[in-house]
């Protein structure tokens, strides 16, 4: 009888080992669930550079004056009848 109780306490040990250490232990579910919470923050902030991202696209593809703001204050384009003044700071 002491055999059986010892073995199924041996069991039991066994099975407790398995939950908390190991493949599917809970020390690997709670640090895949930080990860999958640290991921979808990321894709929340991705998300919402693609937005602004695509915004702009539409932005530059609809309307010309956006796209001649973008070229004077990025390349430094100036139209023919214009003078190109630089003025430098100390």
């Amino acid at each position: 009888m002491k055999l059986l109780w010892s073995i199924m306490v041996l069991l039991i040990i066994l099975l407790q080992v398995r939950l908390w250490v190991g493949e599917g232990s809970f020390a690997q579910v709670w640090s895949l669930e930080d990860a999958i919470a640290e991921q979808r923050a990321e894709n929340s902030d991705l998300a919402l550079r693609n937005e602004r991202l695509f915004a702009e696209v539409k932005n530059l593809r609809g309307r010309q004056d956006a796209l001649e703001e973008r070229a004077r204050m990025n390349l430094g384009l100036i139209r023919e009848d214009e003078t190109f003044f630089l003025v430098v700071e100390k």
